[in-house]
């Protein structure tokens, strides 16, 4: 049995968690009320730390989550995730629209990542 390792971990969830060589990521949000670009360049900066602390990378992410609040931002975040996401690594990935947390909040992301 392989150890699990907890990263920010509060009393409701941890934004990384650790086992047999994988990495799950919490959802990442941005600022809410920012733009759709914007959140989702937060929150992309925010993967990027988790799975440094993680010691990991997004050439290892194998999985990706996007939840827009309206598919109608697909484009403006698809934009962002472009310039992010290395060529040649991209993961297998899913988009769908949702109801986030709160309303300002118009894109939520989660990864699986390996070491």
């Amino acid at each position: 049995m392989s150890d699990i390792k907890r990263i920010e971990t509060g009393p409701r969830m941890s934004q990384a968690v650790i086992a047999g060589g994988i990495v799950w990521l919490a959802g990442q949000v941005g600022e809410p009320g920012a733009s759709v670009a914007d959140q989702t360049r937060v929150v992309l900066e925010q993967v990027d730390r988790l799975l440094a602390e993680a010691g990991t990378d997004k050439t290892r992410i194998v999985s990706a989550q996007i939840w827009l609040a309206d598919m109608a931002d697909f484009a403006e975040m698809n934009a962002v995730w472009d310039q992010w996401v290395p060529q040649g690594h991209t993961p297998a990935r899913a988009t769908s629209e949702a109801k986030l947390a709160t309303p300002d909040y118009k894109v939520e992301v989660i990864v699986t990542a390996v070491l």
